[in-house]
């Protein structure tokens, strides 16, 4: 096929849309199945109709090809262990009572029983839940999910392509089943595996689907000669089937490298590939294979994880660059569109200036199909669309919003000694023990309680203007005095105030701080029924007043013990936000680093002995690529020094992460210089408290005892038993017993059984312990 009739085949599509629909219809069904309001028919039903809509919008829009079995209750990983009958031992039983049932308590688990474990989808802030394997797992295929979303989809008259986790990422992802032997590599399942995909495939096939696609992220990921050689087998046995439909392979969010031969020789009809940040490296690799003769090339050229206008000139050019490279060239995301919100058109109350470079899930399908356009059609068909992404992009590009010279001037000022605490940590250690005065096995949260119904309503009125602000402040207020209450009569050692003025961790913040950008309906899954609105940092930095001083005085007014005062690290400010990408990460990390480290400050000033900064992003922002760590890794630890560095040695100095891979960054922890770190350790058993003895971690550390991510509540035995697996690997003198993470999602009951039973389980442990004469 010439360069020309590629073009003029070019079509639009993407790989996945936003599940939740425009009122978050998906997340109030499922609650409300949770919690018995909403049947099984009525859930299906409120599923079926989002599906049809999402469908019908993208069809309607210009994408001549949409994709099914991207969506999901909880999590298309989840929805694979499904399609390939990996269910724990301990589901199984209420999996084969009530499917639906058994699928949501391996997500959240029940009282009596634990549900997966948690953590990111590479570097998003995505959550999948992690397959367990083992040497005896059997896999079994149920493919009634994707067939019967096909069939939905082409009942509409839509040409659909089913887009299905790819065997060798799914086995990559997974883990050990617990009591398999840590080191079992779950991806010597490969072969046993396979034929299960081929009979979804062959099902699919015969459901009427021409394409399907399985998406292979973990291949962007260095990896060794022998796991490329599993997907070269992989790839080889699914493409040697013949009762099969066209197989198109995807990876995204970076540059494939060593896959990128593997997958181009492969007996498949199709390639997807990220062609935003990873442009050049792929580019370069597609030429130097001898590009994909015989092939289509799906060219992600639109982001689909960032919410900026496409630099449609740009994108062409790419486009026009693979025409010579493929058969056939189509135009997508980078992604699915998963990671970005709905529509742009539903914020009224950003400036239409500042709209017009925005561009969500909606707006993205039409750059998709405008560049589908231009590429089959000529620039000439689209100069109207092209006139207006210049002019938005000039306006964007001069707007003074986007640079303010006082910030750059401090920054640019910032020596290696602002960066540094006044002391090493074994003298600040002593000093905080004599300020502090706490017992061995302290005692914490992590920082949020439950965000009652009657703080939501609080907040609506507000902004309805049913109540004045005194009004508001007077709930609040209220708020915080039973949390101090309740952490008194349980008995904790640090408190906290629990945030119940704060709408979400990250917002909070960027709405109090100049060159951020909030959002109304801008809705982003984060995890099951969790849904976050990123705010969009669109300019320099800055913090015109306190942020929390207030309120931390307050709470402490109410309380002899100590109470933490609570902010965003500055890594994880820019992880759970839209980033500018106009400049370097590191620059607009130091920028907000800055503004927090000006809170901090005023925290100690205003009496706070204990700070929180919490860096729950800074594995997940870790670059996919061994190669492009270093660089990352300094910016964003000396960002967080940079934030907490300034204060007294007798202040403590507290970090918190969670649901991550840990052993990656176990010397980035140690190079924030925190006093104390909290991380998420139930669900992996104390995985984190062996990787850090294994470092030789010399600071304080509280491993997680109590899975906030589930409804269930632990026992006294249970918290106490994890707790002893942690004295295993961390001395009492330096362990400190917590949750996994804020409290924010809970109730009330649950928090309140939880908390009793955990400070129960500290001192039955500390009972325990040998007395010091």
């Amino acid at each position: 096929m010439t360069s020309k009739s590629a073009a003029a085949a070019a079509r639009a599509t993407v790989y996945g849309y936003p599940r939740q629909g425009r009122g978050r219809e998906l997340k109030k069904a499922i609650e409300g199945y949770w919690k018995g309001r909403v049947d099984a028919d009525a859930l299906r039903a409120t599923a079926a109709e989002l599906r049809r809509t999402n469908w019908r919008q993208l069809a309607e829009a210009g994408i001549q090809e949409v994709p099914t079995g991207d969506f999901s209750y909880y999590d298309h990983v989840l929805d694979t262990s499904v399609m390939v009958g990996a269910i724990p031992g301990r589901h199984r039983a209420s999996v084969e009572a009530d499917a639906l049932d058994g699928y949501f308590a391996m997500a959240r688990g029940t009282q009596d029983v634990a549900p997966l474990e948690m953590t990111k989808w590479f570097d998003t802030n995505y959550h999948y839940l992690v397959p367990e394997l083992g040497p005896d797992t059997v896999f079994t295929a149920d493919s009634a999910k994707q067939v019967a979303e096909l069939r939905e989809a082409l009942a509409l008259g839509l040409t659909a392509r089913p887009v299905l986790v790819g065997p060798v990422t799914y086995l990559l992802l997974a883990k050990p089943a617990p009591g398999v032997a840590a080191d079992f590599d779950p991806l010597t399942l490969l072969d046993r595996l396979l034929p299960v995909y081929a009979e979804v495939l062959s099902d699919l096939r015969a459901a009427g689907a021409e394409w399907v696609q399985l998406d292979e992220p973990a291949l962007v990921q260095d990896r060794t000669p022998a796991e490329l050689n599993a997907a070269t087998r992989a790839y080889r046995d699914l493409g040697a089937l013949t009762d099969r439909p066209k197989l198109l392979v995807a990876s995204y969010f970076d540059r494939l490298g060593d896959a990128l031969p593997v997958l181009a020789k492969a007996p498949v009809e199709g390639l997807a590939l990220d062609f935003t940040e990873a442009a050049a490296a792929n580019l370069d690799a597609l030429a130097a294979v001898g590009g994909l003769p015989g092939k289509r090339l799906i060219a992600g050229v639109v982001n689909g994880r960032n919410i900026w206008v496409n630099d449609l000139t740009k994108s062409l050019a790419t486009l026009g660059t693979l025409l010579g490279l493929a058969d056939r060239v189509d135009v997508a995301a980078s992604c699915s569109l998963l990671h970005v919100p709905l529509d742009a058109t539903t914020e009224r109350d950003i400036e239409p200036q500042i709209l017009r470079w925005l561009a969500f899930a909606r707006q993205k399908t039409a750059e998709i199909v405008t560049l589908a356009k231009g590429l089959a059609q000529g620039t000439g068909s689209i100069t109207g669309e092209l006139a207006a992404n210049r002019a938005a992009l000039a306006s964007r590009a001069n707007s003074p919003i986007t640079r303010d010279p006082a910030v750059r001037t401090r920054v640019g000022a910032v020596t290696d000694t602002d960066a540094r605490r006044s002391q090493p940590y074994g003298e600040r250690a002593a000093a905080q023990r004599a300020h502090l005065g706490l017992p061995l096995l302290p005692t914490t949260t992590i920082g949020s309680f439950p965000q009652t119904a009657e703080l939501r309503v609080a907040r609506a009125d507000l902004r309805a203007g049913r109540i004045d602000t005194a009004g508001y402040e007077e709930r609040i207020k209220a708020e915080i005095q039973e949390v101090i209450s309740f952490q008194e009569k349980t008995g904790l050692d640090v408190l906290v105030h629990g945030e119940a003025e704060r709408n979400d961790m990250v917002q909070y913040f960027a709405e109090q701080l100049t060159g951020y950008l909030a959002t109304q309906h801008g809705w982003v899954q984060s995890y099951g029924t969790r849904y976050v609105r990123p705010p969009i940092l669109a300019g320099d930095i800055s913090r015109p007043e306190p942020m929390t001083v207030r309120w931390t005085t307050y709470a402490q007014s109410l309380t002899p013990r100590p109470v933490k005062g609570m902010l965003t690290g500055p890594v994880t400010m820019l992880a759970w936000s839209f980033v500018r990408d106009d400049q370097p990460l590191g620059d607009t990390a130091r920028q907000v680093a800055l503004a927090l480290r000006d809170e901090v400050n005023d925290l100690e000033t205003a009496g706070t002995s204990v700070i929180q900064v919490d860096e729950p992003a800074l594995r997940e922002t870790l670059p996919l690529r061994a190669a492009d760590r270093p660089g990352y890794l300094a910016w964003a630890t000396e960002a967080f020094r940079l934030t907490t560095a300034g204060v007294r040695p007798d202040t403590q100095i507290h970090t918190h992460m969670c649901y991550a891979e840990f052993g990656d960054i176990v010397q980035a922890i140690d190079d924030l210089d925190a006093d104390v770190i909290s991380l998420e350790a139930a669900r992996s058993h104390m995985q984190v408290a062996r990787e850090l003895a294994a470092h030789g971690y010399p600071r304080e550390a509280g491993p997680g005892v109590y899975d906030i991510h589930s409804p269930r509540v632990p026992s006294a035995d249970e918290a106490a038993a994890l707790l002893r697996k942690g004295l295993e690997a961390i001395p009492a003198e330096r362990l400190w017993v917590n949750p996994d993470c804020g409290l924010k999602t809970r109730g009330w009951p649950e928090t309140r059984a939880s908390l009793d039973n955990l400070v129960a389980a500290a001192h039955a442990v500390r009972a325990e312990l040998p007395t010091v004469d």
